[in-house]
């Protein structure tokens, strides 16, 4: 068969055009049992979720899970490190952007709402869950929300230096600002009135700005 009939699966290996509709079809399947998953976690909490939980959510039996998903631990693992290694290129690709810092910070912010509305329960696995992960993967957690962390800390310092942002306890900045954008996914869902525009424009300039 032609390279024309190739595809390239998200693992990096080619197949042809029959093989690729398969997989595509188990990986959406896996998605699907992933969003599931994500709910139930946010509803319950990850310790209290069976897999018997999980099959009677999607309204199939539980030996069909493991057609697809290895074990609830590489359920969470898939939500919260892609999650992470989201944010993490996102943060890298701002700090390294050549804008001043009050336009990072902008960035970042828009870069959590984007997050939040597209995968709220997701994002409730990742801040109430984390501690559920196995070692290796834990360990990679830790590391990516440091150094997140330690980007945006920077960002600011280097604002408060040059000026553009008003003078300020840096962690308190760090604190007030992450603390609000991680609780995000509580608090907009609930929202019926506030379209996605209006939630960037003003959010931003909350934090940004102040009230006063």
């Amino acid at each position: 068969m032609s390279d024309f009939y190739q595809k390239k699966t998200t693992n990096g290996y080619y197949c042809n055009i029959y093989q690729y509709l398969i997989y595509m079809k188990v990986e959406s399947r896996k998605q699907e049992i992933i969003n599931a998953a994500a709910i139930l976690f946010k509803e319950k909490g990850y310790s209290a979720v069976t897999m018997r939980d999980l099959a009677k959510a999607m309204g199939i039996k539980a030996a069909s899970l493991y057609n697809h998903i290895q074990s609830k631990q590489e359920i969470l693992s898939t939500i919260i490190i892609d999650l992470a290694e989201e944010f993490t290129t996102g943060m890298n690709a701002i700090a390294a952007s050549d804008i001043n810092c009050v336009e990072k910070l902008e960035k970042i912010i828009s870069l959590h709402i984007d997050v939040t509305l597209r995968n709220s329960d997701g994002l409730a696995s990742l801040n109430n869950d984390w501690m559920h992960l196995e070692e290796e993967n834990l360990l990679y957690f830790e590391k990516m929300r440091r150094d997140y962390e330690e980007n945006f800390r920077k960002i600011v310092i280097k604002g408060l230096k040059a000026g553009e942002i008003k003078s300020s306890n840096v962690e308190i900045i760090v604190f007030s600002t992450l603390s609000t954008l991680r609780t995000l996914y509580l608090w907009y869902p609930k929202q019926q009135n506030i379209d996605a525009a209006i939630l960037k424009k003003d959010m931003i300039s909350v934090l940004l700005k102040g009230i006063i």
